[in-house]
């Protein structure tokens, strides 16, 4: 599914495993409960995606562009607080 594109979609509670999402946009999408796991998310656009969380230590994402609000999706699993 490289270079898909997702505009002003509800991708909730997909699952997105094993899955090549290279260089694809999350162009204002709602991913709510969506599942990354050895996904290819190099170079994908989640600058206004909301309410992912996405493991990087199981999802190679080099390039991947995200918004300064959307780190949180990143660092979820560590229990920590970003203020």
């Amino acid at each position: 599914m490289p270079k898909t594109k997702f505009i002003n979609s509800s991708v909730r509670e997909v699952t997105f495993i094993g899955t090549n999402l290279t260089s694809s946009v999350f162009d204002n999408c709602n991913l709510e409960g969506a599942i990354f796991n050895e996904t290819q998310l190099a170079g994908v656009n989640f600058k206004t995606a909301y309410n992912y969380k996405i493991d990087p230590e199981f999802n190679p994402m080099k390039k991947a562009q995200f918004s300064t609000e959307g780190i949180v999706g990143l660092l979820d699993k560590y229990d920590i607080k970003i203020i």
